[in-house]
């Protein structure tokens, strides 16, 4: 059996091409930047002519790509994509509902959503880690001192984000409205205010200060666009600063991240990382690892959620809907629900290093046995039925 592949910059592409190779199918790849995810045609003339070269299966890619589905439907080939980002606004395009596509989502909400529309190849698959493949890069390190950190947090503080730019042009009731509504969402975990806080009337005051940039194909409107790529990064940037300031206030707290944090000014930051031969160990080595999940994740598991207990890090994460599915609460990982539930916790947790450990082998001894990409994607090709 042979795969295509499209190869982008998502994290996971290495560990999920390494497991079908496994599986014992041929795997090409393709590489070509690709300038829009609908509309691009040299990338799909090249795309074309390398699915006409050879018998492929099908292809897949990591996230959804209205064209490729296009040039799949055209060819009569199955394109098979798995999410690891959410909401993706690519699949708020009319190219999902073509019956070349077998569209996997780690997000529950986002699966019953599309569901919903009447996507019919669509299937809810969490995402996975590679433990085994982590276990033997942590065993082999020589320099995990180096990574050896109390509390740390490994992400974006999202300064650059859309809001800051629209913010000064805003009238004040606007303004003032927006920045209510993300005060209050930003310390709220587990559910969602913003959809319901857009209103008709707010969206339509918002129209004569907000460019909406919409494909023709495109069905997403400007609730979804402005909740996503707008509100819910300024979300995230309030969310982790104001947790890592007020944490670092009562413990040490590292920052691992391409981000500016010179106004987090007691936390000790480290600069970025390399996702593959250096996140493990950070990880590994940090007595607690924090997560915070982007708001617009609204009810599944993030990757670094799998990282973290893939590593055998003690795993300390905002609260998330489908947590409970896979994880026992204060087994295998620890959840908090706000800002002073995490001081409380973390303080509890860095202070009593038995539980902390044995939490994190739990976590680590799950997600090896039940969430690897092998018994992920046998779960995948069970349902695509090859």
């Amino acid at each position: 059996m042979r795969i295509l592949m499209y190869r982008w910059k998502a994290y996971n592409y290495l560990d999920i091409r390494a497991n079908f190779l496994k599986m014992g199918y041929e795997v090409d790849e393709m590489k070509q930047k690709l300038e829009s995810y609908d509309m691009d045609e040299a990338f799909a003339e090249k795309m074309k002519q390398q699915l006409l070269s050879k018998t492929y299966d099908f292809v897949f890619t990591v996230n959804y790509f209205g064209l490729i589905s296009d040039v799949c439907e055209t060819l009569g080939i199955l394109y098979v994509s798995w999410t690891c980002d959410n909401p993706l606004i690519s699949m708020y395009h009319n190219s999902v509902f073509h019956s070349c596509n077998q569209i996997f989502t780690f997000d529950e909400s986002n699966y019953r959503e599309f569901k919903a529309m009447g996507v019919e190849h669509i299937h809810y698959l969490p995402l996975a880690v590679d433990a085994k493949r982590m276990e033997t890069m942590i065993a082999s390190a020589d320099d995990l001192k180096l990574y050896q950190n109390e509390i740390s947090f490994v992400g974006s503080l999202y300064e650059r984000n859309s809001y800051d730019k629209l913010e000064s042009v805003l009238p004040d009731y606007l303004r003032g409205y927006f920045e209510a509504m993300m005060c209050i969402q930003s310390d709220l975990y587990g559910s969602s205010m913003i959809n319901e806080a857009l209103t008709p009337s707010i969206l339509q005051q918002l129209q004569q200060y907000y460019h909406l940039d919409k494909k023709e194909d495109s069905f997403s409107d400007l609730g979804l666009i402005f909740e996503t790529t707008t509100l819910g990064f300024k979300i995230a940037q309030l969310q982790r600063k104001e947790n890592l300031m007020a944490l670092s206030k009562i413990l040490p707290v590292s920052l691992y991240s391409n981000s500016d944090a010179s106004d987090l000014l007691l936390v000790q930051y480290k600069g970025s990382l390399d996702y593959w031969t250096q996140l493990p160990k950070v990880f590994y080595a940090s007595k607690i690892n924090l997560n915070f999940t982007i708001p617009n994740i609204k009810s599944g598991i993030p990757l670094r959620m799998w990282d973290v207990l893939g590593a055998g890090g003690f795993l300390l994460t905002n609260y998330q809907v489908e947590t409970s599915q896979y994880f026992t609460e204060g087994e295998d990982l620890v959840s908090f629900y706000s800002k002073a539930d995490l001081l409380e916790k973390a303080k509890f947790y860095y202070e009593h290093d038995e539980i902390r450990k044995r939490i994190a082998v739990n976590g680590h001894e799950k997600v090896k046995k039940y969430h690897s990409y092998e018994a992920r994607m046998l779960e995948m090709m069970k349902i695509l039925k090859i």
